[in-house]
């Protein structure tokens, strides 16, 4: 397995404890199982999107659940064989569990199953609170022009 030294950033980056350690789990946790195949996209600035191929999976056989910074997918497929005899399986009938991270104010937008891929759409929504401000000088009084992101794009279009 190959593992990253993150002990030289340790040393020079303050308050990314959490960053690291949930890298270096991610690497521990992920080394194995690669079932079900998934794709993660990037549809804009704030907007992503999970799929996951999940053929021969039912609405009611998987359980999404989003909770803090942590997506979790699992599929549990309740055996509908009986007494068929196979004599070849190839398409996958076992349970899994995916987790992903998610970053600060990403939230779970929807999700659709459709022709054997589960979708998930995700989007970034940052608080007004944290959004970067301009702050004008002027004396005494404080004046916030609100979002310097969008007044430097208008200024650079002009």
């Amino acid at each position: 397995m190959n593992r990253i030294d993150f002990s030289p950033y340790r040393r020079s980056m303050v308050g990314f404890d959490r960053l690291f350690d949930m890298l270096e789990s991610q690497a521990r946790v992920n080394s194995g199982d690669k079932y079900p195949p998934f794709n993660i996209e990037r549809r804009g600035d704030d907007a992503y999107r999970i799929t996951l191929a999940v053929a021969g999976f039912k609405p009611a056989d998987i359980d999404i659940t989003a909770q803090a910074n942590l997506l979790t997918v699992r599929g549990n497929k309740p055996d509908e064989h009986g007494e068929a005899e196979f004599l070849h399986m190839g398409i996958a009938q076992r349970g899994f569990e995916r987790r992903f991270e998610l970053a600060d104010y990403v939230r779970v937008d929807g999700a659709d199953l459709a022709d054997g891929l589960l979708v998930i759409d995700l989007v970034r929504e940052v608080p007004e609170a944290m959004k970067p401000k301009k702050i004008a000088i002027g004396g005494n009084t404080l004046t916030v022009i609100e979002n310097a992101k969008d007044e430097d794009k208008d200024s650079a279009a002009a």
